[in-house]
């Protein structure tokens, strides 16, 4: 038996409780987890915005050490430290021949089967994203279990599962930033943080973090951050606020803007802040009512790039050996993302703060 958090049904309230993981199957990995971090992604799926199969673990950025290894696995043994892909692409599809890993046609194929089971009545689990971290030990598919390179913290290693690949994979994949261009990011949480740490790392200047809470602005100019904007109203988001960015960027406007919110008004925030020619990329998730309006006449005559983001556009085996080298020699500051260490039932406080807009990363450290 191992303690887990599991939802019971969308809206319902997380009950740390004990389940029961079966010993690895072919093709599976049964990892002991470290850390957890708590991801919008995760309330998102709480609360409906996502589906999710329920009842569940939730859980989806996560590193630990492997503790069994099922039939046919070959890229990891027990004892290896892993960070959890909550996205493993299959490596056949459309979209990985196309080299696309991050839009595999069977990366969610996890989610929707059962994994586990409830120690109190053995009713079916189903794993949060296919991963399942918020719990002490979990079991997922042998491409899940990503080695972590040498010389990264165990714990704090578990925000490279997401936010990481994310803020990274959105500066250096997606928005493709060069040295000196200038950088709007607007939401300043985990993965906000990430990003503007690496365009910093990406030589960008000047860096314009927004966020409508003014408690952020130390985490965000600690994490490269040159300028700091409160989004205090509608007016903001409405005009102010491209205005205001404008007047940092030589007059013209950001050449990227990176919205990690999810929501119509920051979407068309950040569209309006970036310059004739720009890029805006989108990484927030947004629910299927934020409806995002634009003319005609402006597409044409404002020649932005709109692009939506899925995991950073990231292939981790490509980019997290990358990453660990700037971690390894200081560039990339992990704790710098962390403002709360909880326990597993500290995870609803830490839903809560994220809807109220305080703080970067909560991680779950087991």
């Amino acid at each position: 038996m191992v303690r887990a958090a599991v939802l019971s049904a969308v809206n319902a309230p997380l009950e740390v409780t004990e389940i029961e993981l079966p010993e690895p199957g072919p093709g599976q990995v049964r990892v002991r987890l470290a850390a957890a971090g708590v991801c919008h992604s995760d309330l998102s799926l709480s609360n409906g915005t996502l589906r999710q199969p329920a009842p569940a673990v939730l859980g989806h950025e996560g590193a630990g050490t492997v503790t069994a290894v099922g039939p046919e696995v070959t890229g990891v043994a027990p004892g290896d430290p892993v960070v959890l892909n909550w996205a493993p692409s299959c490596g056949d599809c459309h979209f990985c021949q196309l080299a696309e890993p991050w839009l595999c046609a069977h990366a969610g194929r996890a989610a929707g089967a059962p994994y586990a089971t409830l120690g109190a009545d053995g009713s079916a689990l189903y794993p949060g994203l296919g991963t399942a971290a918020f719990a002490e030990e979990t079991l997922v598919p042998a491409r899940a279990a990503l080695p972590l390179p040498a010389g990264v913290p165990l714990v704090d290693a578990a925000l490279l599962g997401c936010a990481v690949l994310t803020g990274w994979g959105a500066i250096q994949h997606s928005a493709r930033v060069r040295a000196g261009e200038s950088v709007v990011v607007y939401g300043v949480g985990g993965v906000g943080l990430a990003t503007l740490q690496a365009a910093r790392i990406a030589g960008a200047g000047p860096i314009v973090a927004v966020d409508v809470s003014p408690a952020k602005e130390e985490l965000a100019r600690a994490a490269g951050a040159t300028d700091f904007l409160v989004a205090d109203g509608p007016a903001f988001f409405e005009k102010e606020g491209a205005r205001r960015v404008r007047s940092l960027t030589g007059g013209v406007g950001a050449d990227v803007a990176v919205e990690c919110v999810g929501r119509a008004e920051t979407i068309r925030a950040a569209w309006s802040a970036t310059r004739r020619g720009g890029r805006t990329t989108v990484v927030g998730i947004g629910g299927k009512d934020q409806q995002v309006a634009f003319s005609a006449l402006e597409l044409f005559h404002f020649g932005r790039t709109l692009a939506g983001c899925v995991y950073g556009n990231s292939d981790p085996a490509r980019d997290l050996p990358v990453i660990a080298e700037h971690v390894r020699s200081g560039a990339l500051d992990l704790s710098g993302l962390i403002t709360e260490r909880i326990e597993l039932d500290g995870i609803p406080a830490a839903f809560e703060a994220m809807l109220a807009g305080k703080g970067g990363r909560a991680l779950v450290v087991f």
